[in-house]
């Protein structure tokens, strides 16, 4: 898949504008959108996503990028063995300090055959995927 996937550190850089990324996460986003790339995301991404902004003014962006990756089936639920796969890796200590959902974020881009993630997260960049801010 020539897709690249959303992460909650590159979807809150975009919509936050005190965000020390913001500039960053624009600038790449606005180059994805102009070449119509496909952005896909797992439901866990938005459920971090809401968590982060349910007392910020964009708390309402979360539903509506839900909406509209659901309804282009860009949003991926990750399966059972995606998450038990993530939870092997996060016991191995797999990637350092890595959280939970990035192991899951891992797997799946894996096996959707994505390399690159709207994000700045070093994280991805140790797991061997492009980083595009």
């Amino acid at each position: 898949m020539n897709g690249v996937f959303l992460d909650t550190v590159g979807i809150l850089a975009l919509w936050d504008q005190s965000d020390q990324w913001h500039a960053n996460a624009e600038g790449a986003y606005g180059e994805l959108v102009a070449a119509r790339t496909p952005l896909v995301t797992t439901n866990l991404i938005l459920f971090e996503c809401g968590n982060a902004a349910a007392r910020r003014p964009y708390r309402k962006q979360v539903d509506r990028l839900r909406r509209l990756l659901q309804q282009r089936n860009e949003l991926i639920a990750a399966s059972a063995d995606d998450i038990e796969q993530a939870w092997n890796a996060y016991h191995r200590g797999e990637t350092g300090s890595a959280g939970i959902i990035d192991h899951v974020s891992f797997v799946v881009m894996r096996r959707m055959g994505i390399t690159r993630a709207f994000t700045n997260d070093r994280h991805f960049h140790d797991e061997g995927f492009e980083t595009l801010f």
